[in-house]
């Protein structure tokens, strides 16, 4: 008996070298944008291949695209496409390119906290520019109070929050005010870390909304299933054709679907102010960041069965979170660039 189960420790033990030794493992890093829908993907994809670990730092766009390039990680993701220089650091670095992978398309709302007000609020672009300008100070300015025709705004003073590090939300929040107001694009302008006129920093999507959670008074913003999952109030934003919407998929997905047509060969492309009655004006595809070419075959190819399943079976998981699926035209584009992993 004895000797039986020392032989089974043996095999046991055995068997647990050779799946180890069958493991893969493989990390990335970047935005907190997509992070809900990633964590998610990554678990279910691990059901599927149980010797396949992906694990995910969410740590902002711009500290996902220094990771790539410093070969800290396998593969980034930002919400903001990497410029023609980061490119060209990596290239030089590495001595190939990045690939971007569109995996999803969400919104940035406004969030705030208001005291005694429980209605949504609309918000103008000239409104949502003069505050993080800091020229609109106070909640019942007329250019907040004229689109919420009702509502009894108190004179309480606003507190605008921002994200504290570099991100691919703050990037896509301020495109959109670059566009919508020449004020905002002449100065501070865009980008995933800006020179802020006003405000307190907050880490992450969660810094944000837990600062303006506590500050009465507050506004700021964040990726939509933040809003959700907090339960914090968010408001409607006008659009390019005079509508206040506020973000949902249907949106998101409006405001895809000119640019799913003219997607541009590397897919950067920015769908911030898109025309449309019906569509959501601050929102944008997020991407997975791959290097064009891997040392590691393994996980070269763990990485484009992921992107595959990710763009196509994997999409079925979007509109519960709040993130929108990709247009047709854009996955087909994509399973076809997947082949450029080498």
């Amino acid at each position: 008996m004895k000797r039986f189960a020392g032989l089974l420790v043996v095999v046991l033990a055995l068997t647990s070298m050779v799946w180890a030794q069958g493991a893969l493992l493989i990390n990335g890093a970047g935005a907190t944008f997509p992070y809900p829908i990633y964590s998610k993907w990554f678990d279910e994809y691990h059901k599927k291949f149980g010797n396949l670990q992906i694990n995910y730092q969410s740590v902002g766009s711009g500290a996902g695209i220094k990771q790539l390039t410093e070969g800290t990680v396998d593969f980034g993701a930002s919400d903001v496409p990497m410029n023609d220089d980061q490119l060209k650091s990596y290239s030089d670095k590495h001595g190939s390119s990045v690939l971007h992978f569109p995996t999803v398309l969400g919104a940035v709302v406004p969030i705030y906290n208001v005291p005694g007000v429980s209605a949504a609020l609309n918000f103008t672009p000239e409104a949502l520019a003069g505050i993080f300008l800091g020229r609109i100070t106070k909640w019942n300015d007329p250019a907040i109070a004229g689109a919420n025709s009702g509502v009894k705004l108190p004179s309480t003073d606003i507190v605008v929050v921002h994200r504290s590090e570099g991100s691919g939300t703050t990037y896509i929040w301020t495109d959109y005010l670059s566009k919508v107001s020449p004020s905002w694009n002449t100065k501070p302008g865009k980008g995933a870390s800006i020179n802020w006129p006003v405000g307190l920093g907050g880490k992450g999507n969660e810094g944000v909304s837990g600062l303006i959670k506590q500050t009465p008074g507050a506004i700021g913003y964040v990726e939509l299933i933040y809003a959700v999952q907090t339960k914090i109030d968010y408001g409607s934003v006008k659009n390019s054709s005079g509508a206040f919407i506020k973000a949902d998929f249907n949106g998101v997905s409006a405001a895809a679907a000119g640019a799913a047509k003219t997607m541009p060969d590397d897919f950067r492309v920015s769908i911030t102010d898109a025309p449309g009655k019906t569509a959501y004006p601050i929102s944008s595809f997020t991407w997975l960041l791959m290097p064009a070419k891997f040392a590691d075959a393994a996980k070269r190819d763990a990485l484009k069965g992921f992107i595959k399943w990710a763009i196509t079976d994997g999409q079925s998981f979007a509109e519960n979170l709040s993130y929108a699926k990709l247009p047709k035209e854009v996955v087909a584009k994509e399973l076809k660039a997947i082949d450029k992993i080498q």
